[in-house]
């Protein structure tokens, strides 16, 4: 494991010297939008309703249509005998911050009300350097405003590089199981789990999972989700 932290943080080093280098450089992925015809879909009276809320991580990034978190995670629940329509509401380079700003948009637009909000944010807040205090405030309203609105919530979470050094860590990689506890939603601790560092799982840039990897993601976070839904 450790190994894998030394590539994951060699890797976002890269990333942060090239967004030093040119201010203009826009963040990792090339999403600009949910997939908004999945969210204002019809959905099958007997299927629960999944939102999917991220940045490129839960976007699918550089992955070809059907091999992004949201439709892999809808495939998985197939499988375990949950029917269930996932909604991308993944958006590349999204900050928390951002996709605090665009929650009220995204659950408007939706055709009913979800079943869960699955909440993946924080990754660029970090790899930007941006400081834990305003990650952890903007998460907590998007808990919050989940919770007003009746809506069961699920966080997957994000570990500092290390890079960003111990005491950035600290502050940073406390944030989601203290939200989780705070809210009583599950937690999958890091979204990455056994596939940072396995390049046959990760995209060229070693930030992004790859389709394999993407599948492996999903047979981990899939059975909480099923969980979640059947509570």
């Amino acid at each position: 494991m450790a190994g894998k932290f030394r590539q994951y943080g060699a890797s976002l080093l890269l990333v942060h010297l090239a967004i030093a280098c040119s201010p203009s450089a826009p963040p990792p992925g090339n999403e600009t939008a949910p997939n908004a015809a999945a969210g204002n879909a019809a959905v099958a009276a007997d299927a629960r309703l999944v939102v999917v809320f991220g940045d490129s991580l839960y976007a699918g990034y550089s992955l070809a249509d059907g091999e992004g978190f949201a439709p892999v995670l809808q495939a998985d629940l197939k499988v375990r005998g949950v029917a269930a329509q996932v909604v991308n509401a993944g958006v590349s380079g999204d900050t928390s911050a951002e996709g605090l700003a665009r929650l009220g948009f995204v659950l408007d637009g939706l055709a009913r009300k979800p079943d869960l909000v699955v909440v993946g944010l924080g990754g660029n807040d970090m790899l930007r350097g941006l400081d834990p205090a305003a990650t952890r405030s903007n998460l907590d309203a998007i808990l919050a405003e989940l919770k007003k609105r009746g809506i069961p919530a699920m966080l997957t979470g994000m570990l500092a590089a290390p890079n960003m050094g111990p005491e950035y860590a600290g502050r940073f990689n406390a944030i989601y199981p203290d939200l989780a506890a705070k809210y009583d939603v599950p937690l999958y601790p890091f979204f990455l789990q056994d596939v940072l560092g396995n390049r046959a799982l990760m995209l060229q840039d070693g930030i992004h999972p790859n389709a394999d990897g993407v599948k492996i993601v999903s047979g981990h976070v899939a059975p909480m989700v099923a969980e979640r839904l059947s509570n």
